[in-house]
């Protein structure tokens, strides 16, 4: 069963103060990770790990570090690509070109810097993201505690510094959050807009368009809206992922470049389930990062098995596809590596965890307690270049 948009649509600038709370509680935790926690613990052998064109560092300490803890693995990437580009044959195809050609631009404003515009970037669109989620929830619930409840499940959700390190799931997040929010309120070219920049901006951004179809067609069969507009406006945000093979094709007359890239990876293809038994089997084994990976996802799918009854099944559609694709291409000896970080944009889970959250007194508590804490010690590993990422 899905729960209709109110009547009277919610305005976006209602929830600044409930998300300014979220958001500057989150960004307060990681700082104090960052002055605190790097260099607390030993760097793992063999890290840390540059990329080509864009070296790595060790922790910094001290007032540095508050600025430079989060330049971390694929941030990495993103600096280099911004700095100097693509090149073939490296593996930078792989990362999709919205997020690097904006901090391209940004760090061109004086005394700002690759990294500096990164971070501006991501903590703009972090703060953007939670308000137009804020909203979201409005538009979908009628009880405005479950807004509340979403947006700082969102920002303290373990893997959620994330959103304020120099990688593209606020972005992603911002762009995703929007257009459902112009989808369900009638306003399809804004969008089509919005899905194809998540769509340019992280390569399963393609789920974006398969929620917008599926809302697209609810609304044309349950409401007798008028099809064309609404099926163009998924199909936009569908095919906009082909002008960056597009780019490709002119520069090195590869297209598939970005496709072939994601085998630096070294991902397979398996069945999901055969993935959720390989990596429950692992972290019974092995405990530590195994362990980790299981039990973040696994909250995710809670949160969604929770929400999928009460909310649009476009929604519903996104959040199962943007799960299916990591399930289906793991990391054999670790199936679910990258995964708490690749849940981290399926919002929908959020209304679930919120939801559970308001069945009964203290468990709103426990669950953001919970999150905070593992919020604070995931950062801690991932400052210091831990297998968190």
């Amino acid at each position: 069963m899905s729960v209709a948009p109110a009547q009277h649509e919610p305005r976006v600038r209602d929830g600044l103060t409930q998300t300014a709370w979220a958001f500057f509680g989150a960004r307060m935790l990681l700082l104090v990770v960052s002055a605190v926690g790097a260099g607390l613990l030993a760097m793992p052998d063999g890290q840390p790990v540059g990329v080509p064109g864009w070296p790595a560092r060790g922790p910094d300490q001290g007032w540095d570090a508050l600025v430079t803890a989060t330049e971390r693995q694929d941030a990495l990437w993103y600096l280099r690509i911004a700095t100097v580009g693509y090149a073939p044959d490296d593996g930078s195809a792989a990362f999709f070109p919205l997020y690097p050609l904006t901090v391209r631009a940004v760090a061109w404003l004086p005394g700002i810097g690759p990294l500096g515009a990164a971070l501006l970037i991501a903590n703009a669109a972090a703060f953007g993201a939670l308000l137009m989620l804020h909203a979201l929830t409005r538009l979908e619930f009628p009880d405005p505690e479950i807004a509340r409840r979403t947006v700082l499940l969102a920002a303290l959700f373990p893997t959620a510094f994330f959103l304020l390190a120099p990688y593209t799931e606020s972005m992603f997040l911002l762009l995703a959050v929007s257009a459902f929010w112009f989808a369900r309120s009638e306003r399809w070219g804004w969008a089509a807009l919005a899905g194809a920049g998540a769509a340019l901006t992280r390569s399963i951004g393609i789920v974006v368009a398969v929620g917008l179809a599926v809302e697209a067609i609810r609304q044309w069969r349950g409401e007798g809206r008028p099809p064309l507009p609404r099926i163009a406006g998924a199909i936009t945000a569908g095919l906009a992922p082909l002008l960056y093979l597009g780019a490709w094709f002119v520069w090195e007359r590869d297209p598939t470049a970005p496709l072939e890239a994601q085998a630096n990876w070294s991902r397979e293809g398996w069945f999901p389930l055969l993935t959720v038994w390989r990596a429950a089997s692992l972290a019974w084994r092995y405990r530590t990062w195994w362990l980790i990976d299981v039990v973040v996802v696994a909250i995710v799918i809670v949160g969604l098995v929770v929400a999928t009854r009460r909310v649009a099944a476009g929604y519903s559609a996104y959040a199962w596809a943007g799960l299916l694709i990591p399930l289906t291409f793991p990391y054999p000896d670790r199936p679910l590596l990258s995964a708490p970080r690749f849940v981290l944009i399926l919002f929908p889970a959020y209304w679930g965890l919120a939801r559970l959250a308001s069945r009964r007194r203290g468990v709103e508590t426990a669950l953001v307690a919970g999150c905070a804490a593992a919020y604070g010690l995931l950062a801690v590993l991932f400052v210091n270049w831990h297998a968190i990422f």
